[in-house]
């Protein structure tokens, strides 16, 4: 299994890697499109008084992961207890068979679960679990949708993360994102506006996109090193206890020994 995880985590860092180009873009032509507009508004960015808030996590279906798992949930669940006691309502939306399984035993009740795509993310998957989010902040089931995932930083370190997608907050520049001077003009056909709300959801799925791949790449990585830390322990321990049975061993052997000697000299005296 260490093995298995050290070949898939190769691509899943490369998928990771090819994913950040796209992302950045679009980032960069929804500011871009967004100054344009006017401030046009859409169902996506407007915020209201949060009362119901959704929560998204994101685990593995398998285990044998170390904390993994463990510690994204963890952190959901504190967050969720904390909801609750604000008084917020709670709709729970479970990525990977892990969260399924422990918030289904701790009596939460799960609006829908998305099973078989946490090993290998399709652009697909994250569609379908962003349709079904957006959807909910559109019809008012939700008024907030909260994301619980492991980031990605590198082969030895992996966090979990925490953020808000929905409402969706229009990106802002970072530190030297963006040249000085005077901004460029654009044309657009159509208006910004329209162009803005076609963009917004594929926003929103590029972000459950790049959210799935990160807690793909350190799902790899958190196997890769539990089977590692697996394999040196099982051989300690192999160690271990062959040591304690030679120790055994020649305890039983010396005993017979000395057995044997006693009885013949008994004999001997006879």
């Amino acid at each position: 299994m260490e093995l298995i995880a050290a070949s898939r985590i190769v691509k899943a860092q490369e998928r990771v890697k090819a994913a950040k180009p796209y992302a950045n873009k679009m980032a960069e032509v929804i500011r871009n499109v967004g100054r344009a507009s006017g401030g046009a508004s859409h169902p996506l960015l407007e915020a209201r008084p949060v009362e119901k808030v959704g929560v998204l996590v994101i685990t593995s279906d398998r285990g044998l992961a170390g904390a993994y798992n463990s510690s994204i949930i963890r952190l959901a669940e504190r967050r969720m207890i904390d909801l609750q006691g604000e008084r917020k309502t709670i709709r729970l939306y479970a990525v990977g068979k892990k969260a399924q399984t422990y918030f289904t035993f701790r009596k939460y009740h799960i609006e829908r679960s998305f099973l078989g795509v946490t090993d290998r993310p399709g652009y697909g998957d994250a569609r379908a679990i962003a349709n079904t989010l957006m959807d909910e902040y559109a019809s008012g089931a939700v008024d907030a949708v909260e994301v619980f995932n492991t980031e990605y930083l590198s082969a030895l370190i992996q966090a979990p993360a925490h953020a808000t997608i929905l409402p969706i907050t229009p990106p802002s520049a970072k530190d030297g994102a963006e040249a000085t001077g005077p901004a460029p003009a654009y044309s657009y056909e159509p208006e910004p506006g329209e162009i803005l709300g076609r963009l917004l959801p594929r926003y929103v799925e590029s972000e459950i996109f790049g959210r799935l791949l990160d807690s793909s790449a350190s799902e790899h990585a958190s196997r890769q090193r539990a089977m590692k830390a697996a394999t040196e322990n099982a051989d300690e321990l192999i160690k271990v206890l062959t040591r304690t049975a030679n120790q055994a061993r020649q305890a039983e052997i010396t005993t017979e020994i000395s057995e044997i000697v006693g009885g013949a000299e008994a004999l001997a005296k006879g």
